[in-house]
């Protein structure tokens, strides 16, 4: 039970970190926007910016931070794409966790967010999710994915395909083929 519930937290601050990178880009971007800076047109994109950081720092104590290769705006279609994301959130509590995946796409309209290649969370008291891609649908609040899925920590691998995270719920299911492995050669 206790296993399951730190998965969902795992799972929440996963969403969480990714719901958090949305409103920084779309704050940033309409800030931008308001200050009428020039647009840059590089390969279709409205504007683009390479090896970028964001800190988030709230009373004092550094709460989040936002790395990417790059980011593009696509103003006609009301998207924003990010290469090589990697987020790194700090809880009041001393813990990190670290998500990164290798593409994102923000729907500034939606506010729906997508997350793919690699996506893994790393927690800094030893478990991993990792999966290939994620969807966030805000209006339905849920995080999903078809792909397989594994969260891992020093007692426990837990595998599957798919999964649902319902934020008003707080419930985490992985959908189809689960198999749970408990370190030491117990299998349940």
């Amino acid at each position: 039970m206790r296993r399951a519930k730190f998965a969902i937290l795992i799972s929440i601050l996963l969403v969480g970190g990714i719901v958090l990178l949305w409103v920084w880009i779309n704050l940033r971007w309409k800030a931008a926007k308001d200050e009428e800076i020039p647009k840059v047109s590089t390969l279709s994109a409205d504007m683009q910016m390479e090896k970028i950081r964001f800190v988030e720092d709230k009373q004092g104590r550094k709460t989040w931070e936002l790395e990417a290769k790059s980011a593009q705006q696509y103003q006609d279609q009301n998207v924003m794409t990010l290469e090589d994301v990697k987020v790194t959130f700090y809880s009041k509590d001393g813990r990190t966790f670290i998500v990164t995946g290798n593409r994102a796409k923000v729907y500034q309209d939606s506010k729906d967010l997508e997350l793919s290649g690699d996506v893994t969370l790393s927690s800094s008291d030893g478990y991993r999710l990792q999966t290939q891609s994620v969807s966030y649908r805000n209006s339905e609040r849920r995080v999903t994915s078809a792909d397989p899925v594994v969260l891992e920590g020093e007692l426990i691998r837990l595998a599957g395909k798919g999964m649902l995270i319902d934020l008003e719920s707080k419930t985490f299911k992985v959908l189809s083929d689960v198999k749970t492995q408990w370190r030491g050669g117990r299998k349940g």
